[in-house]
């Protein structure tokens, strides 16, 4: 059997056992004691492993900044060039959206796959490339969320200290254990440390959870998958068109940056299409919080159509992200995916057009020829 066909078909049958055990959750807080270990233990290990196995250069900054520009590009899509193809949508979820789609979760959707199919430095890469991704989501899409909160508040509401919020903020950044360990290890490589420098026990301590990452994220997916119907046509071509557009920024990025190495292009192409991040929705909540506290009866966000987006984002992010590593050697070349790119792009607006084409064809059409 081949062994990127046998590799894929394994990773397939830990997520068919995760779907599995759906049947014998008994809440959603055991799920979210899987994610808890995830992203507090087993995620951060595997990074910071990683990172210290890295040698620091000075164009590896091109990655977190190339993040960032995914991040920024795809908002302004979201925010000014999705509404004219989806006008339908109201101000609760336009800012959802341009919250949402711009986001990336590369540690649930992303990383377990370049460890299946690539290798640690190529992990400790995308780690460095999520430093910009974090910044977006963490610090730009907050004050975003927080600035739209105060817009439909109260007057007095607009003048909290900005001191409290950056502190707050600050605060938030330094609990979250994967931005801990991201600036530790940098912090070694600056210092000229590596993992050999590290006492014995405690490198040993941090390969063994490192070493459960995928089976447990992989678990998680199959276990987290609850798709709303009543939402799932709409979500699913929102989710087309963002992995069209982001299959047409690394289609761009690889012409402009052709000296890339194989593993370089193929982190580009993978990488932006991993699935939303959990973080926008965080800001989210915290300000449907705080309007509940007051309430208000206009939501500055759709938190509901928040969480539908997330449950259908991992699934979808993570088969896209198979299909595009099993057919990395058809697929990584510009023309190749600036067409796939389009494709995706036009059949997530065909229902749109046709709105459009059957809506000029009832008004061209006399009132006592229609039937």
């Amino acid at each position: 059997m081949d062994p990127a066909l046998q590799r894929t078909l394994e990773l397939l049958l830990i997520v068919g056992i995760g779907l599995l055990l759906q049947k014998r959750l008994a809440g959603r807080q055991q799920l979210e004691g899987i994610k808890l270990i995830i992203l507090n233990v087993a995620l951060p290990a595997t990074i910071f492993l990683a990172l210290l196995k890295v040698e620091l250069k000075p164009g590896l900054l091109l990655l977190p900044g190339l993040a960032l520009a995914f991040n920024l590009a795809m908002f302004l899509a979201v925010r000014y060039a999705l509404p004219l193809f989806a006008p339908r949508h109201g101000a609760p979820q336009r800012r959802t959206l341009a919250l949402m789609l711009p986001s990336l979760a590369p540690g649930l959707s992303c990383y377990p796959f370049i460890m299946a199919y690539m290798d640690e430095s190529s992990l400790a890469l995308a780690a460095l490339a999520d430093v910009g991704n974090k910044f977006f989501g963490l610090i730009l899409l907050y004050l975003l969320a927080m600035h739209w909160y105060h817009q439909g508040g109260r007057p007095t509401d607009r003048k909290a200290p900005v001191a409290k919020k950056l502190r707050g903020l600050f605060l938030s950044l330094v609990r979250e254990p994967i931005n801990l360990v991201i600036g530790t290890a940098i912090i070694l490589l600056i210092a000229g440390l590596n993992l050999e420098s590290l006492p014995g026990f405690i490198a040993a301590a941090i390969n063994r959870f490192s070493v459960m990452m995928v089976a447990l994220v992989l678990l998680f997916i199959g276990m987290a998958v609850r798709v709303s119907l009543s939402d799932l046509r709409t979500i699913a071509l929102l989710l087309s068109w963002r992995s069209g557009l982001a299959l047409l920024f690394s289609s761009l990025m690889l012409l402009l940056l052709p000296a890339l190495t194989p593993a370089l292009a193929l982190l580009v192409i993978v990488f932006p299409q991993s699935s939303c991040s959990f973080w926008p929705y965080a800001h989210m909540h915290l300000v449907s919080e705080r309007e509940k506290a007051e309430t208000r009866t206009q939501p500055t966000f759709d938190n509901g159509f928040a969480v539908n987006l997330l449950a259908c984002s991992l699934p979808f992010s993570s088969g896209m992200i198979l299909l595009l590593f099993n057919f990395s050697e058809t697929l990584a070349h510009t023309w190749v995916l600036a067409t796939a790119g389009l494709t995706l792009v036009a059949l997530s607006l065909l229902p749109r057009i046709w709105q459009v084409a059957l809506r000029k064809l009832r008004s061209a059409i006399p009132e006592n020829v229609m039937p």
